[in-house]
């Protein structure tokens, strides 16, 4: 029995329609990854003391190369677009 298979790949990140990069996320899994790339941002700088403030930079400087390397893995191949039908 032949399983159907999809022909087209699913980007949890599309491309932008104008520029260079990803849009918002239009798969749950890319909603997931936004959710946990905020989450490691905003948590030092809401629970940690005034005094701990840096580790919000530090987490930003982690979480930000994760988060491109999420999209590059599992996003739609960047490219230039400016604008037009998709």
């Amino acid at each position: 029995m032949m399983q159907h298979m999809e022909t087209t790949p699913r980007y949890w990140f599309p491309a932008k329609r104008h520029g260079w990069g990803w849009g918002l996320p239009s798969a749950w899994q890319g909603w997931a990854v936004l959710g946990a790339y905020a989450l490691a941002i905003l948590a030092p700088a809401v629970l940690l003391p005034e005094r701990l403030a840096g580790l919000t930079l530090v987490a930003a400087l982690v979480a930000t190369p994760v988060l491109i390397w999420v999209c590059l893995k599992k996003g739609e191949p960047p490219h230039v677009q400016w604008g037009g039908d998709r």
